[in-house]
């Protein structure tokens, strides 16, 4: 970032890491609000996946890219970038390589990173972007008080002062049938900006894998709905809290769930609901003085 650059404000306090609603616990929370009670007010952390991991691996690269200059911003470069953030991965966490049944399929996965990174360069031409926040943090308190964060991956901002905000997708880009679930993140991240800075011109999520593009250019009031249906969220969230009480609920996804063992839909048994966990939770609306 250059010294005339400025990225969006983040309302984000120092020091204390207060409970915030992502959009990630959101849409957890309209698809199963057991599932989403066990990963937040339990704290349950799930291990990660080859998946999870490549995508962790691929933002990492595509983030460091935009610290050269621009004519140094070539798949060639990119791809030497890989080895030593996947590296420092490993440094903090070993158990990555168990990941790994042996070193064929750890190069094999490496493979499709490397394929994942140089597929970017068929979405966008990096060399024409200077981006003025990479994985930027942004807090805001909606009008209700309902504390929001997003860590985005991307924001441009154009000579006139227009905002783009840029997601990196390496899963599957959507059906048609889900497209509008997908799009709720760029709405919420829309929802962000506005409240930090200006509302982006335009949303983009670029699927690494396909190529493909989905773009948002969010409206006032597309961005109002979305504001009241967060706040409607919540709301359902707190109500769940104060009653003690988070529903299972049978979806589409339940397959791929990693705390199945907690449900009793899947003959699991749930744990007693922390305190602790709740007293947190509920901190997320910020109670202002009468």
């Amino acid at each position: 970032m250059t010294t005339t650059e400025q990225a969006p404000r983040s309302a984000h306090s120092h020091g204390r890491w207060e409970p915030a609603l992502s959009v990630s616990r959101a849409k957890e929370y309209q698809k199963c609000p057991l599932q989403y009670r066990l990963h937040v007010v339990d704290g349950i952390r799930e291990p990660a996946t080859r998946a999870t991991a490549a995508g962790t691996l691929v933002h990492s690269v595509l983030e460091h890219l935009y610290d050269v200059p621009a004519p140094i911003r070539t798949p060639e470069h990119a791809t030497t970038l890989i080895a030593p953030h996947w590296e420092r991965m490993l440094a903090k966490d070993p158990a990555l390589l168990d990941l790994f049944d042996d070193s064929m399929t750890q190069e094999k996965w490496l493979e499709d990173v490397h394929g994942l990174v140089e597929s970017y360069f068929r979405v966008e031409d990096p060399q024409r972007l200077q981006p003025v926040g990479r994985e930027q943090r942004i807090d805001i308190v909606t009008d209700d008080g309902i504390r929001l964060r997003g860590f985005i991956d991307r924001i441009d901002r154009s000579p006139a002062g227009d905002l783009r905000v840029i997601d990196y997708k390496t899963g599957r880009a959507p059906s048609p049938r889900f497209v509008d679930e997908a799009l709720f993140q760029m709405r919420f991240y829309a929802l962000l900006l506005r409240g930090s800075d200006r509302l982006p011109a335009r949303t983009q999520l670029l699927y690494l894998r396909s190529g493909r593009v989905l773009t948002l250019d969010p409206v006032p009031t597309d961005i109002d709905h979305c504001s009241a249906e967060v706040s409607h969220l919540w709301d359902q969230i707190e109500a769940d809290a104060t009653a003690g009480r988070f529903a299972p609920r049978k979806n589409p996804l339940c397959g791929w769930c990693r705390v199945q063992d907690r449900c009793p839909l899947f003959g699991g048994v749930t744990p007693e609901l922390p305190e602790k966990g709740i007293e947190n939770l509920l901190r997320t609306r910020v109670r202002t003085a009468a």
